[in-house]
């Protein structure tokens, strides 16, 4: 099998190879730390061998599960946010058919989302999709207290139930959660849903390959065996035993570092296919929770390219010099499609005619990184051979171990996120929920 492909030599001109691989050392110890578990937040590891210790059995068992559910149900409801969703939401974007939703045809239910927000009207809406069709639920949370996805699971529960029964309702539940304690184990425990578990020792953005992001995607028919060999072929890659100049994450993580001490306070992650669009969302929560503190790290930024060149395109070319971008280049694409001539040519397109499209694609990514780069964007490029379940789990491993190693060289924790709880504290006070009388008080008094 190909493997996923760093080059970094387009950052030379403002970060030297020298500079790079000075960071050698620094870089190799963040590594050991991890492996070692010797490190910050050393009791948030348990990701960093994961994909090599997923037994057989356990992916069989999940299979044969989920293919009896999907059975019995037009939609799946996939209730989570944060990292409870972006991951199971960026496979399941990624590997989909792009209008599989308006196809007659559906070999296996759609999958939706739930719980990942507070709008009402997104709610209210599925709710009428609900009403006329057969669903069932997957709910993942640790502590089944989160707001956003304790709201959406309250109503989806009880609309299921009163659709269908609560004895029926029971078995077209499944709970993702804490293995002893928490909200959601207690009632899991109490209704009979069937259970998968959350490992105590894995943070949300880094549980892609637990039950988080293997449930969902199991019961939508994805490759999930494909996708942890992916990772797993990339563990090793990434191994504390793999050296500097060979280990594409570490050398992704000292790249980065040296351009943000000389000034570069953002990081755009480029895609020229929009099926990535949502593993750039579950990108951005993984740097930005993870770097996001005592003032430091990178600002994570994405965009969809060729699309935002016609928006965003102007700033990086020439808006403040901040900027650095990180650009996914998928190899081969899945069909292909020619232009076809036209006797009129009015549009003046004939010079392409008989091109397909992903050559264009490929002209215009090539085109807009010599173009940043001349406008002083540093530019590295990630490249997959296609897009498959194989080499996303490639790049989830190599995402989550570069971004251990990058904390690591910035010397905070990676693996807490202690600035979540604010907005939450102002919410509850605002709320009056029970136990927040004096937030209530104080924030009152402050409006």
């Amino acid at each position: 099998m190909e493997s996923l492909k760093l080059d970094v030599s387009q950052v030379y001109k403002f970060a030297s190879k020298e500079e790079i691989i000075a960071l050698q050392a620094k870089a190799e110890k963040a590594n050991r730390a991890l492996h070692e578990k010797t490190g910050k937040g050393k009791d948030f590891l348990g990701w960093v061998n994961l994909p090599s210790s997923i037994d057989n059995k356990f992916l069989l068992d999940l299979e044969n599960y989920a293919s009896s559910f999907r059975k019995k149900v037009d939609y799946i409801i996939v209730i989570g946010i944060g990292g409870s969703y972006l991951g199971s939401k960026a496979i399941v974007e990624a590997l989909s058919d792009t209008f599989a939703h308006l196809k007659k045809k559906k070999d296996f239910p759609t999958i939706l989302f739930a719980g990942q927000n507070i709008g009402e009207d997104y709610l209210y809406e599925l709710l009428e999709l609900l009403d006329q069709n057969t669903y069932g639920l997957v709910v993942i949370s640790k502590s089944g207290t989160t707001t956003e996805p304790a709201i959406a699971f309250r109503i989806l529960k009880d609309h299921l139930e009163r659709q269908i029964g609560i004895e029926q309702a029971k078995e077209l539940i499944v709970a993702v959660t804490d293995k002893e304690k928490g909200a959601l184990r207690t009632l899991a425990d109490r209704k009979g849903y069937k259970t998968f578990i959350i490992p105590d020792d894995i943070g949300g953005r880094y549980s892609v390959l637990t039950p988080v992001g293997l449930v969902p995607l199991a019961m939508g028919g994805f490759d999930i065996r494909s996708l942890v060999k992916g990772a797993s072929d990339m563990e090793i890659k990434c191994n504390q035993a793999v050296p500097f100049i060979n280990n594409p994450a570490a050398i992704y993580a000292a790249t980065r570092y040296i351009l943000y001490s000389k000034g570069k306070k953002i990081e755009i992650l480029a895609n020229y296919e929009n099926k990535l669009h949502y593993l750039a969302e579950w990108w951005k929560q993984l740097f930005g929770e993870s770097e996001g503190k005592k003032n430091a790290g990178m600002y994570p930024s994405s965009v969809d390219l060729t699309a935002d060149l016609h928006s965003m395109g102007q700033y990086i070319q020439e808006g403040e010099r901040i900027l650095i971008e990180t650009v996914i280049s998928v190899k081969k694409t899945k069909f292909i499609t020619t232009i076809p001539s036209n006797s009129d040519n009015l549009d003046k397109l004939n010079y392409l005619a008989g091109k397909n499209i992903d050559f264009i694609n490929k002209m215009a990514e090539l085109g807009t990184m010599l173009a940043h780069l001349d406008g002083g964007v540093p530019n590295l490029k990630i490249e997959i051979p296609e897009i498959n379940a194989y080499y996303l789990g490639q790049l989830i491993y190599f995402f989550e171990k570069a971004c251990g190693i990058s904390g690591y060289l910035l010397g905070i924790n990676p693996f807490d996120q202690p600035g979540v709880e604010e907005y939450k504290k102002n919410m509850f006070a605002l709320l009056e929920k029970p136990e927040f009388e004096k937030e209530t008080k104080k924030i009152k008094k402050r409006l």
